[in-house]
């Protein structure tokens, strides 16, 4: 094993985990304060570490399709999930959101604190029909008080170029809201693989689409057109690709 690497991804994990520390105690200074003024403070951690990870691990970023995106209305952003990198991307990329996460992560110390500041729709991913209501409800409710949300239509993180099932949820929340949906690939879990303490240098690639109109299609046709640009999006990585090298992008 390369011991650069190693060291590369332990110097990032040292700054990850300090300053979730210091951000989410400093963040409960934030609780009076309206949830726009939380975000913006408890965000400050995903920009940092994301900086982080470019200086210590080279991992960089292309973005394709971010003229896309109309921060005036909010929208239902399904993305991929293939590590934790797309959630610390996502809140760089497009405008205030709300993730929908499994309970068990608000338990966790210090970044379960900080992301309760967030107002997540943390569900029982066993909870069956409960779970699926309560995405309905509060999704439909932070879309009306104009807070994206995030859903990983799969649930879960999945390997590169592996599609997961793609569950019905997204897709219902997108037909009841009947607000702009942005389908999300990219191929980060080529440099930040799920569960691995390993971080490989280089550039992901993420790619942005827009369908402003679901009113025409079914549950299973939008689940469709999510796996299928996921699939679409599946390649090998850019291992150690120069960003600057490379036209069209924006990071």
């Amino acid at each position: 094993m390369n011991p650069i690497l190693i060291l590369r991804s332990l110097l990032f994990a040292l700054g990850q985990t300090i300053s979730l520390v210091v951000i989410s105690v400093l963040g409960q200074l934030t609780l009076p304060f309206s949830h726009k003024a939380r975000y913006r403070v408890m965000t400050q951690w995903a920009t940092f570490c994301l900086w982080w990870l470019r200086l210590t691990c080279g991992i960089k970023v292309r973005v394709h399709g971010a003229e896309l995106i109309q921060p005036e209305k909010a929208g239902l952003i399904l993305a991929r999930h293939e590590s934790a990198w797309e959630t610390l991307q996502l809140q760089r990329i497009f405008p205030r959101q709300a993730f929908v996460l499994k309970e068990e992560l608000l338990r966790i110390p210090f970044f379960g604190w900080g992301m309760r500041l967030l107002h997540p729709i943390a569900i029982d991913r066993g909870a069956g029909r409960k779970a699926l209501k309560q995405i309905l409800q509060e999704g439909q409710a932070r879309l009306d008080d104009g807070i994206w949300v995030v859903i990983f239509p799969e649930g879960t993180r999945m390997p590169p170029n592996e599609l997961g099932k793609i569950n019905i949820g997204a897709a219902m929340l997108a037909k009841q809201a009947q607000v702009p949906v942005y389908l999300v690939a990219h191929n980060g879990g080529h440099f930040w693989p799920k569960n691995s303490f390993m971080k490989r240098p280089g550039t992901v690639d993420l790619y942005i689409k827009r369908i402003d109109d679901v009113s025409a299609l079914s549950t299973a046709e939008i689940n469709q057109l999510t796996a299928e640009w996921y699939q679409q999006h599946f390649s090998a990585p850019s291992i150690a690709e120069s960003l600057d090298a490379q036209p069209g992008g924006h990071e």
